[in-house]
C-alpha cells in the first residue's frame, strides 16, 4: 500500500488495523488527496473482491444491497446481489446520497447480512466498508446519520502530503494508477485468522475500568449532547487489542487506548448546541477528557 499511498504511513496503519479488527472505515477529507486510492490499494493488497458504490443524490437502496427480479421461466423472483456483496466495499462520496440510501448500509455494517423482500442474505467474510466523504461544508452533501456514524470503527483524515512525498508522487506516479501495480500479499483466510487471534489479547481490569470511565465522562461532559455508546466502548477495546497484536504484544497498554481514542471515538460524539456555536470540536472535547482522566499504572496490566 505504501507504493500507492506516499507519505501516509499512519493512515495505512489505521486502515489495516480497521480491517483486522473487523470494522469499517470512514475517510473524510477534501477531494484529490487519495481517499479512493486507499480503498483500492487495500483491496489489491488482499486476495479479495472489491465492490464500488458511487453515491449520488439519485442512488436508490436497491443499487447498494441488490434487488429481486421476476424470472418468467421459473415463475419466481431471483435475487441479484448489489456491490455490497464483496469483501471490501468502497462507498465513494457517501454523503452525496440521501439519508435513506445511506441507511441501506446499516444492516450490512452491523450484522454482516442484507435483508431484501423478507429474505436474508449473508455477506462475505471478511467484510469491510470503506466510505469516503467530503467535508459537510461542500455543496451537495448531506450529514451522515448518527446511527450510521456509530457503525464506523474509525474515522481518519488523509491530509495533504508533505513536500518530499508530493515530489515523489510527481516523479513516479505521473499519469499512472499506482494501485494497478500492487499484488496481493495476504489472503482472506489470513485476515480471518488474524481477526480471530486478536480476541486472545489480554485487557487488564484496570484498563476496562479506564474505558468505562472515559465513556462516563463523555456522557456527562457539558459540551456533549451524546457521549460514547456501549458499541463505542466495545469498538475501542477491539481496536486496541488489534494494535497490541500488531505490536507483537499479548496485552493492551494505556498508550494503545490514548493513541486510538481520537480516530475511534471522535466521530461518535455529538456536540451540544452551545458548543457548536462556540466552534468547539469533538476532537478538542475528547482531548480534554483524556487529559483529565487518571491513566492506569503499569502494575497489573499483564496479569
Amino acid at each position: 500500500m505504501r507504493y500507492a499511498i506516499r507519505g501516509k504511513d499512519e493512515v495505512i496503519r489505521l486502515t489495516v488495523l480497521c480491517l483486522i479488527a473487523e470494522g469499517h472505515l470512514l475517510i473524510e477529507d477534501a477531494p484529490g488527496v487519495g481517499k479512493t486510492s486507499i480503498a483500492k490499494a487495500l483491496a489489491a493488497s488482499v486476495d479479495s473482491s472489491l465492490g464500488r458504490i458511487q453515491f449520488t443524490p439519485d442512488l436508490l437502496p436497491g443499487d447498494v444491497t441488490g434487488i429481486s427480479v421476476w424470472n418468467r421461466n421459473t415463475g419466481d423472483f431471483d435475487f441479484r446481489p448489489g456491490p455490497v456483496f464483496n469483501n471490501i466495499v468502497l462507498g465513494d462520496e457517501i454523503n452525496r446520497a440521501s439519508p435513506k440510501t445511506q441507511s441501506s448500509l446499516l444492516e450490512s455494517m452491523a450484522e454482516r447480512q442484507v435483508t431484501v423482500d423478507g429474505s436474508t442474505h449473508q455477506l462475505a467474510s471478511p467484510f469491510m466498508v470503506i466510505a469516503t466523504q467530503n467535508p459537510i461544508e461542500h455543496e451537495g452533501t448531506y450529514v451522515l446519520p448518527e446511527a450510521q456514524l456509530d457503525r464506523f470503527l474509525m474515522r481518519v483524515s488523509v491530509g495533504y502530503p508533505d513536500r518530499a512525498a508530493e515530489l515523489d508522487i510527481l516523479t513516479t506516479l505521473d499519469g499512472d494508477d499506482p494501485t494497478a501495480q500492487l499484488k496481493a500479499v495476504v489472503t482472506t483466510d489470513n485476515i480471518r485468522g488474524m481477526s480471530k487471534a486478536v480476541s486472545s489479547v489480554h485487557v487488564a481490569p484496570s484498563l476496562r475500568n479506564y474505558m468505562v470511565d472515559l465513556a462516563t465522562a463523555t456522557r456527562q461532559h457539558p459540551s456533549l449532547a451524546v457521549g460514547m455508546s456501549p458499541r463505542a466502548v466495545l469498538a475501542l477495546q477491539r481496536v486496541t487489542r488489534t494494535a497490541a497484536a500488531a505490536a507483537h504484544r499479548d496485552h493492551v497498554i494505556p498508550d494503545d487506548l490514548k493513541n486510538l481514542a481520537q480516530p475511534t471515538l471522535a466521530h461518535r460524539l455529538v456536540l451540544s448546541p452551545e458548543a457548536q456555536l462556540q466552534g468547539v470540536t469533538t476532537t478538542q472535547v475528547l482531548g480534554e477528557i483524556l487529559a483529565g482522566l487518571p491513566v492506569p499504572t503499569s502494575p497489573g496490566l499483564v496479569t
